[in-house]
């Protein structure tokens, strides 16, 4: 290892020098961990306590053992100065045993991958269709025999893949894998960041599941947290006997969610955390990571008035600018609700080098606008606009995540006004307004058929509700939708040029009418909005050098539980100008044919 590297905070590769490694004939393994403040540090193992050797600088332990095998568990004792010691999971350890047990797992993590056609041709999709489906592994769906257990990665992979394929999504989103104590975390508050959560597996069969979807040509993002961790005492808090991993001071140490922030400044945290970010896109062949809380690490606290965080910042480039580098054809995205400037700009242009940035904007707004009633909106008419005033500010991703759908939010279908059958029309025409926004697309799981309960990490999604007509033909409309998406490019080829949209009518504020067109390559797409609760006849807009338009999707077809006939219906042009009635809620697409 490069340790002058390791200590300056310019290494990706801190995990293949520490952690638990086996020799090449696999007859002996070696254990080294770093420990800069320790008076000493024994290994845990086999029931046995091995003094560690310091080693390099004098900061490193090592041990190398032979009668090791992988499975065996492990963990360090690390002695303070102050006579007393703490227990901890290795930070670079590839496994960790399933909680409430914490000891660290030797892993032998070498797999022969099979995906090389898909890692030679995969891009960040700034000119492709990019439809995420945001997914909870162990909440996705439960094995019908074990309700309280969950599927394995593999065995996941396996149901899911093929839904994906059917429903039109072409990207899969994990929130975070790296291992984490507490169920209702999420995976946000982690202790191990080289360790798969042992939940559904371990390493080898979590790279199995992703080949596998590689070979079924769907892309995998994971969720990463590099700006806080878990307090529990055999993570990474106080590692050595004092603030290592975290800053020392409480005001800044402490995060809203009462774990520790990571402290950017120290070069060799900065190399853990690229290090571990790197870990998963190479090791694991992941095609992306979505960076959590990018706010609170661009401001101290996430608080603007508080001011920048310079060390996060920089910590933030130096991360970005080397993933890139080290990983082909790699997207990069940042949640990030803050105004900072320049955050999907390249990092040698002066930006935070992310390829995508959460509209977050665009969330609020328009399910602000949804639960609105029909009187409301005609005051709340800009809702649905104001995005496009700054849209191109910035590379932005429209996420309808997870986020939205906990904590007394409701669901995305429960937000709509009104009553239950008028909440599905006001629902349909919202996914077809996302659609036809500039941006690529984010979903979480279960809104694709109308989930009507809050996200529960220990439940499964109610799939028992698509033995009702309503969320049948739901999920049929979504599958339609996200079709269309993928296969006319005038929904993603143009996304960050100004030429790729336009309004063709957004000053209907009375009736809450809209009008759009989408430009492509090889097709044009507009679509018409009616989000009142009354049906409009004869809605005009002007559509230069269209004479023609045909209705590919239309939200109210009667298959999809609405009242409009599925005829087949060519608009054509009077003074260029359209004229098409919309029901209620309505909203279609319709493609220039001329």
């Amino acid at each position: 290892m490069d340790l002058y590297g390791f200590l300056t905070g310019n290494i990706f590769d801190a995990h293949e020098y520490l952690g638990a490694h086996f020799s090449e004939d696999r007859s002996r393994c070696y254990f080294r961990t770093y420990a800069p403040r320790a008076h000493h540090v024994d290994l845990l193992i086999h029931d046995t306590y091995i003094t560690m050797t310091p080693t390099l600088d004098g900061k490193f332990y090592e041990t190398i053992l032979e009668d090791v095998k992988p499975g065996d568990k492990y963990e360090y004792r690390i002695h303070n100065h102050h006579g007393g010691y703490v227990d901890h999971a290795d930070p670079y350890g590839f496994g960790m045993e399933l909680r409430p047990d914490h000891k660290s797992v030797v892993r032998d993590i070498k797999y022969e991958f099979k995906d090389q056609k898909w890692m030679n041709s995969r891009s960040n999709m700034m000119d492709k269709p990019l439809n995420i489906y945001e997914c909870h592994v162990g909440s996705w769906r439960k094995p019908e025999d074990l309700p309280d257990s969950w599927y394995s990665y593999t065995e996941f992979a396996e149901l899911i893949i093929p839904y994906l394929k059917d429903k039109g999504y072409n990207y899969v989103e994990f929130m975070p894998l790296c291992e984490y104590p507490c169920d209702n975390s999420w995976g946000y508050q982690n202790t191990g960041y080289f360790a798969p959560t042992s939940r559904y597996g371990d390493a080898i069969e979590l790279k199995k599941a992703i080949e596998m979807f590689h070979l079924a040509d769907i892309g995998v993002i994971l969720d990463f947290v590099p700006a806080h961790f878990a307090i529990d005492d055999y993570g990474l808090r106080r590692y050595d006997g004092d603030a290592l991993y975290e800053y020392p001071h409480y005001d800044v140490g402490i995060s809203e969610w009462g774990s520790c922030n990571f402290i950017h400044y120290r070069g060799e945290v900065r190399s853990f955390l690229q290090s571990s970010a790197n870990y998963w896109l190479k090791e694991y062949h992941f095609d992306g990571i979505r960076m959590d809380a990018v706010s609170r690490l661009i401001y101290w606290q996430g608080d603007e008035k508080r001011g920048v965080n310079k060390g996060a910042v920089d910590f933030i480039k130096g991360l970005n600018h080397g993933l890139k580098h080290l990983n082909k054809g790699i997207m990069l995205i940042a949640e990030d609700s803050t105004n900072y400037p320049k955050v999907t700009v390249p990092v040698e242009y002066g930006g935070l080098g992310f390829d995508y940035k959460w509209d977050l904007g665009w969330m609020h707004d328009t399910l602000e606008f949804l639960q609105s009633t029909p009187n409301e909106r005609v005051d709340r008419y800009h809702k649905l606009t104001f995005s496009m005033m700054y849209f191109y500010n910035e590379k932005y991703l429209l996420p309808l995540s997870h986020d939205e759908v906990v904590h007394g939010k409701a669901t995305i279908l429960q937000r709509m006004c009104g009553l239950y059958e008028g909440k599905f029309p006001q629902a349909r025409s919202l996914y077809m307004y996302m659609m036809m926004h500039p941006g690529k697309k984010l979903l979480f799981m279960g809104s694709e058929f109308g989930q009507l309960r809050e996200w529960d990490e220990e439940k499964e999604q109610d799939w028992l509700l698509l033995k009702y007509p309503n969320h049948d033909a739901f999920l049929a409309y979504m599958k339609e939708l996200n079709n269309c998406y993928q296969n006319y490019d005038a929904f993603w080829k143009m996304d960050y040029e100004n030429n790729g949209f336009m309004w063709l009518d957004c000053n209907s504020n009375k009736d809450c009418l809209y009008a759009i067109v989408r430009n492509g390559h090889k097709s044009r797409i507009m679509a018409a909005f009616n989000f009142r609760e009354v049906e409009y006849k004869g809605y005009s807009f002007q559509a230069d050098g269209a004479q023609k338009l045909r209705v590919i999707l239309h939200s109210d077809w009667y298959r999809f539980g609405g009242n409009t006939p599925e005829d087949e219906i060519i608009y054509e042009a009077v003074d260029n100008r359209f004229y098409i009635d919309l029901p209620a809620y309505g909203s279609c697409l319709l493609e220039v044919i001329d």
